[in-house]
């Protein structure tokens, strides 16, 4: 099985192994720069209360990968030519000896993240910002997606005795260029499955053109899956705020806002064919509700399914008749006084409705 390594004319392999020696001679201290710039991103995340990864790893190149990688070969600059390396000189070109990664829970964490990393402009100074998934996104296609940084360290002590190493007869100035990965661990997961089978399988001649259509529709599948976690968290906030009473719980039950809480919280539950929410506002209002967490606190999910099983619906109730028997199981018969007509009117339809529901309730109580 040929390598990089292995194409290489006599030439390019002095060279290759010349940087190799020198990378092997000096990745210890690299090693250092590695743990350096990680502890620091770790305790910076630690002090922030903008953002929370799940996790922040790293790794300095083996030398090995480092090997492999520096004997890549560019296409020959004109017909007939010989193939010259990609990467001359390594030491000056390569950004991702020293790696790092910073996993998120979802999409919209990689920008906070990214920009508190950023931010820091007496540690690092921000090189090189790129959303990996851009091509992608704008080809219309799926693939690889991730957030990369290129941050160069700061007068960085563990920077200053690698550079001594590396070359005793320069000043150590501290400044070293690395890259900061970005991405979600549903990101994570996939690239690290795609790059140990595409970039760094023991045999490239095991390869087969289905594997691009399953990492395609892989990719696509976590795209979605990312997109419903990253709605579910912003109904999740939503709510939370509701009870809130200093904040949005506090808020008047307005039509507006009692159709707006409904809808977060019983999307399912919404066949109204108008927009007409002022029936509502007059019922919860008859009961004294007129803060929004009232009436999240009387929307209880356990509340609903008691009601459904005492009242068993024949037709699947919407939200003027849930909200109606949600009330009237939790006030029974103040409810029927205070919403429907007098006992002495003539006619009283919602009155024996409210009636019948009402021993239906309290017969399944019983029970």
């Amino acid at each position: 099985m040929a390598t990089n390594y292995d194409r290489l004319d006599a030439g390019q392999r002095a060279i290759v192994d010349a940087s190799v020696e020198t990378y092997a001679r000096v990745r210890p201290a690299l090693k250092a720069v590695t743990n350096d710039v990680l502890h620091t991103l770790r305790d910076m995340f630690k002090d922030s209360d903008e953002a929370d990864p799940l996790f922040i790893t790293g790794r300095t190149k083996t030398v090995e990968s480092f090997k492999e990688k520096i004997s890549r070969l560019d296409p020959p600059a004109e017909p007939g030519g010989s193939p010259t390396l990609k990467f001359p000189d390594p030491f000056r070109i390569l950004n991702d000896m020293v790696g790092v990664r910073v996993i998120t829970r979802l999409p919209r964490d990689n920008a906070i993240a990214a920009n508190l990393i950023k931010r820091q402009r007496d540690i690092f100074d921000c090189r090189g910002d790129r959303e990996k998934a851009i091509g992608s996104i704008e080809s219309g296609t799926y693939g690889y997606s991730s957030r990369h940084l290129i941050l160069r360290t700061l007068q960085n002590d563990a920077v200053k005795a690698y550079q001594a190493v590396f070359n005793p007869e320069l000043p150590s100035n501290g400044s070293y260029f690395f890259e900061c990965q970005i991405r979600t661990i549903f990101a994570h997961a996939w690239s690290e499955i795609e790059h140990d089978i595409r970039f760094k399988s023991s045999d490239p001649r095991a390869w087969s053109p289905q594997f691009d259509r399953q990492f395609t529709a892989t990719a696509a599948m976590l795209e979605v899956v990312e997109k419903e976690f990253a709605e579910l968290h912003e109904r999740y906030e939503k709510v939370r705020s509701f009870w809130n009473e200093a904040g949005e719980g506090g808020q008047p039950l307005t039509p507006d806002r009692i159709r707006d809480v409904w809808q977060t919280l019983l999307p399912h539950v919404d066949r109204k064919v108008d927009d007409d929410w002022g029936w509502a506002a007059e019922l919860v209002a008859a009961h004294g509700f007129t803060h929004t967490w009232q009436l999240v606190e009387l929307l209880d999910a356990e509340r609903i399914t008691e009601v459904r099983k005492a009242l068993d619906h024949r037709y699947s109730p919407g939200p003027d008749r849930l909200l109606d028997d949600l009330l009237l199981w939790r006030f029974g018969r103040d409810h029927i006084e205070l919403t429907a007509e007098p006992a002495e009117s003539p006619v009283h339809p919602r009155r024996d409705s409210l009636q019948r529901r009402l021993k239906q309730i309290e017969r399944y109580r019983l029970n």
